[in-house]
C-alpha cells in the first residue's frame, strides 16, 4: 500500500499530499488507503512475517501509509506517528537519561510545558525556558548536558517566531538536537528540516487533520539513527497512532494545500480589521508589518498562518465577554480546524502554566487566541465586529 514510485521525483507538494506513501489496494485496487482494523498478521513461518508485518502496535499498513505520506509533505526521510501530540513529546523524551538538558521556549503550548515540568523534571531531567526569538538567549542556555534545543515556530499563542536555521547551528555546535514543533505552520507553509532543524513534532489534531475529528500526532526526520531509536521506544511503550485515525489525517493532508491558502487569507484580513479597531490594543499576527519577526516569517515561512492573538483594552474581562459573544466562532480549545475557534488561552490551554510564569513570557491575562476557519470571510469579520461592540459594553470600554 505504501509504494508511490509512480510519483515523479519532482512533484509538487499539493501533489504529493494527495498520493505519497498511498498506491491502489493491490488486490481490489481501492484507491483511498484501507482501515486496517487488525492487531496480529499471519505469518509464513515463527518470526517470519508476511508481509513484513507482525503486530499492530509496531507497525500497521494504514499507519505506514501516513507516516510515508508526512516524510514526504516536511521532506523528511521517515515518520512516526502517535496517539496524540503529547505523546509525540513523550516519545522525545523517552530518548534522555537523568541528567540530561533541554533548551527550550518560553512560549509554549500549555500541555508541554506541563510535560516537561510535571513529569519528566520528576525524572531527572533539567529544563531551561528561554525566549528563543533572539538565538543569543539560545547560546547562552546551552550545557554540556544539552541534548535537545526545543522550540514552536509559530509559539503558541503568542505567534513568536525563531530563527530556525541560527536554533540549528546552535544546537549542533553544542552536540545537540533542534526539534521544531511546526503545528501551526504545518509543511505546506514551513519545512523546519530544509533549515536544519533534526527533528519535527506535529499535533495531527490541528491542521493536518483538519477536521476536528481526531487526536494524533508526529515526529519526522532524516537521520536513521534517531529513527531507529525512536521507532524502538514507540513499539516498546506503545503510545502509537489507530489506524482509523491515521486514515481521517490522510484525508486531511490531501486537503491541506487549498484549506491553508483559505485560512490564511482570512486571518490576514481578520488580523488587518482587528488591528483598526480602537477597542484592540494588541494584535499579534506573522502577516502584519509590525510583527517583530515579519523579516524572519518572510524568510522561512510562505504564508503567515491561520492564528491570529490579540489583547483588548477592556483586559481579561472585555476577553471573556469577546470569547463568550462570537456567533460564528466557537468559543472551544484546539485549534486548525476548518471552523473558527476563539479561546483565551490563560484560562483555557494554558492553564496549566503558572500566572506569574505567562506573564513573564509576555501572555496577558486578557489575551485572546483566534483559529481562523475557512468560512465566508465577510461573515467571520462581521462577527468579529458584534463581539467587539459587546465586549466593550461588558468591559465598561468605549469603542
Amino acid at each position: 500500500m505504501t509504494d508511490s514510485h509512480h510519483i515523479p521525483k519532482d512533484a509538487k507538494f499539493e501533489t504529493r499530499a494527495i498520493h505519497a506513501g498511498q498506491s491502489p489496494d493491490p488486490t481490489n485496487g481501492a484507491v483511498m488507503t484501507p482501515v486496517y482494523l487488525t492487531s496480529t498478521y499471519a505469518q509464513e513461518a515463527p518470526a517470519v512475517p508476511r508481509h513484513g508485518y507482525e503486530y499492530s502496535r509496531t507497525t500497521n499498513p494504514t499507519r505506514t501509509a501516513l507516516e510515508a505520506n508526512l516524510a514526504s509533505l516536511e521532506d523528511g526521510a521517515w515518520g512516526l506517528c502517535y496517539a496524540s501530540g503529547l505523546a509525540s513529546t513523550n516519545a522525545l523524551m523517552d530518548r534522555m537519561n537523568p541528567g540530561d538538558h533541554v533548551v527550550a521556549g518560553n512560549d509554549l503550548y500549555g500541555g508541554t510545558y506541563r510535560i516537561f515540568t510535571k513529569v519528566f523534571e520528576r525524572y531527572g531531567i533539567e529544563f531551561s525556558f528561554v525566549d528563543t526569538t533572539d538565538p543569543a538567549n539560545i547560546k547562552a542556555a546551552m550545557q554540556p548536558n544539552t541534548r535537545y534545543v526545543y522550540v514552536e515556530t509559530p509559539s503558541n499563542p503568542l505567534l513568536s517566531l525563531t530563527d530556525i536555521a541560527a536554533a540549528a547551528e546552535i544546537a549542533h555546535a553544542g552536540e545537540a538536537q533542534l526539534v521544531v514543533d511546526n503545528t501551526f505552520a504545518t509543511p505546506y507553509l514551513q519545512r523546519p528540516l530544509e533549515h536544519g532543524a533534526d527533528i519535527v513534532l506535529h499535533s495531527l489534531s490541528k491542521y493536518l487533520g483538519g477536521h476536528s475529528d481526531l487526536i494524533g500526532g508526529a515526529l519526522i526526520g532524516r537521520d536513521e539513527k534517531t529513527r531507529e531509536e525512536l521507532a524502538f521506544y514507540q513499539n516498546a511503550v506503545g503510545g502509537c497512532l489507530a489506524p482509523l485515525d491515521a486514515f481521517l489525517v490522510l484525508r486531511g493532508t490531501k486537503t491541506l494545500g487549498v484549506r491553508m491558502d483559505r485560512h490564511c487569507s482570512n486571518a490576514q484580513a481578520v488580523a488587518e480589521a482587528l488591528s483598526e479597531h480602537e477597542l484592540v490594543d494588541r494584535v499579534i499576527y506573522p502577516g502584519l508589518p509590525d510583527h517583530p519577526q515579519l523579516t524572519i516569517a518572510q524568510r522561512q515561512m510562505s504564508q503567515p498562518g491561520g492564528m491570529v492573538s490579540f489583547e483588548l483594552k477592556g483586559g481579561v474581562e472585555g476577553a471573556n465577554a469577546f470569547a463568550s459573544a462570537t456567533k460564528i466562532f466557537t468559543l472551544a480549545e484546539s485549534l486548525g480546524g476548518v471552523e473558527s475557534l476563539v479561546e483565551v488561552p490563560p484560562s483555557m490551554t494554558h492553564a496549566s502554566i503558572p500566572a506569574e510564569v505567562r506573564r513573564a513570557a509576555g501572555l496577558a491575562d486578557g489575551l485572546v487566541r483566534l483559529s481562523v476557519g475557512i468560512e465566508n470571510v465577510d461573515d467571520l469579520l462581521v462577527d468579529v465586529a458584534q463581539a467587539l461592540e459587546q465586549a466593550a459594553r461588558a468591559a465598561g470600554v468605549r469603542a
